[in-house]
């Protein structure tokens, strides 16, 4: 039995810590290299921040199906080794490889295609052009996305994060070194920031093509020989998979309906401040985002396993975790928030966007406490297979309240951009608190029927 799954069948709390923080250490490193690529897109001024903040719902939309896929695989996987199923969880991993195929041919299209809106949105400006040759690069590395996201899942679901956090940091570091070289030295501009992502997604891709396909070191052991499709094993994938792509989806649907709420209130500055800040509140929840992983992966286990009070312990215990995190964060972005913004905002073209990046992030940051009880919660159902659960309480935060009260703060109470961010942290708030009391009542029903049928035998 690789170390990995020892852990992942172990005691929850330290299996959760042990999943978590390689998971935190590699997120971290992606959103590093995220602020990266604003810092130096800064420097080619407002328009050039626009440009990529424009696009940023659609990668993020790219990034987060992805993600969401992974979430599936890794669900289902976890779910199969806490039945002791190696067959199974061989299966698991086959079929979707051969999804990553199927559905990086159809973003990729998609993508294309939807390019050339931009223009008629923005109208015929600099920021559109920007945008448009910005997302065609982007989409044309959806495969690599897709690998990446995907592979590493697969080895998270089996309990090895270690290994995707050196990936990270590999992919970060090209990524650094790139940025100025293709966007300044090579007189790439925005194009330059887009390569320099692709190259570094396909730079990660290499070593998790070779643990898997190669040296096939790792617990899931692929195989082609005589494949073909299992209704089950793909339903079991999909119905996790797909709403949580839905739900990283809806994310981006959310800050894209934001920028247009933004836009009614203020103008493409606006837009910048919003998408440049939000980078940096991103680093406040990569750490989250480890523990909701381990959740995923240890309660996924302990639900094949039919251990639901060791799940329920799990998710208890991440919370706190996360809580103690979110206020850390709190008060460590509030605190720096000027010179958080001023190294975005150093260039002269740029300079105008300080005060109200400022404003900006000492209000947004009020939102972190609550995050842990609904992005945990929305785990945990995924680890019990409940996906579409999980999709409606992510759905209902998002774009039910978050979108909702901004609009109601912003437009019609007539706050203007000031009622943007407090009604993301209203929204947020109510919807982390709803999805947390539904996850609780679901897992206590659970615990309700086993010890019943326990009972019974």
């Amino acid at each position: 039995m690789k170390a990995g799954v020892k852990t992942l069948l172990g005691d929850p709390k330290p299996a959760i810590r042990a999943l978590a923080w390689p998971v935190m250490v590699g997120m971290v490193l992606q959103t590093v290299y995220n602020l990266t690529d604003a810092f130096w897109v800064a420097g080619l001024g407002a328009d050039a921040l626009a440009a990529v903040g424009f696009f940023f719902p659609f990668f993020f939309a790219v990034f987060g199906f992805a993600n969401g896929m992974g979430v599936g695989v890794g669900s289902a996987i976890s779910r199969h080794i806490g039945m002791h199923d190696r067959a199974g969880t061989n299966s698991v991993a086959t079929h979707t490889t051969v999804l990553v195929l199927i559905f990086s041919v159809i973003i990729t299209i998609a993508g294309l295609s939807v390019t050339g809106s931009f223009e008629r949105i923005l109208g015929a400006t600099p920021v559109a052009a920007m945008a448009e040759g910005y997302a065609n690069i982007i989409f044309l590395s959806s495969f690599f996305i897709l690998f990446l996201a995907i592979g590493s899942a697969m080895l998270r679901g089996e309990g090895d994060a270690k290994r995707t956090m050196y990936v990270m940091l590999v992919s970060s570091l090209v990524n650094i070194i790139l940025d100025p070289i293709f966007i300044y030295g090579l007189d790439m501009g925005v194009d330059g920031a887009a390569w320099a992502t692709v190259v570094s997604f396909v730079v990660a891709c290499i070593p998790i093509f070779w643990w898997i396909f190669v040296k096939r070191d790792t617990h899931i052991q692929l195989s082609f020989a005589g494949f073909s499709f299992s209704r089950p094993i793909s339903r079991e994938i999909l119905k996790v998979g797909i709403p949580a792509s839905v739900q990283h989806i809806s994310m981006a649907l959310t800050t894209f309906s934001l920028n247009l709420i933004i836009l009614m209130v203020a103008t493409t500055d606006g837009v910048a401040i919003y998408t440049t800040g939000w980078r940096v509140i991103t680093i406040g929840i990569t750490p989250l985002i480890g523990i909701s992983t381990a959740v995923v992966s240890v309660c996924g286990a302990a639900y094949g396993a039919g251990l639901i009070r060791k799940a329920e312990e799990g998710h208890l215990y991440a919370i706190r975790l996360g809580l103690a995190i979110s206020l850390v964060a709190t008060v460590l972005v509030y605190l720096s928030a000027p010179l958080i913004a001023h190294a975005f905002t150093y260039s002269e073209d740029a300079a105008h966007l300080y005060p109200g990046l400022v404003t900006f992030l000492q209000s947004i940051c009020f939102f972190f406490p609550s995050v842990s009880f609904g992005m945990f919660s929305a785990s945990l159902l995924q680890g019990f297979g409940r996906g579409m659960d999980s999709l409606v309480i992510t759905l209902f935060r998002t774009i039910g309240m978050s979108v909702l009260f901004s609009y109601l703060f912003a437009v019609t109470f007539e706050w203007g951009i000031m009622g943007v961010w407090w009604g993301l942290v209203v929204g947020n708030t109510i919807g982390a608190l709803v999805g947390f009391v539904w996850a609780r009542v679901y897992t206590k029903k659970l615990i309700q029927k086993s010890e019943t049928l326990g009972e019974s035998v």
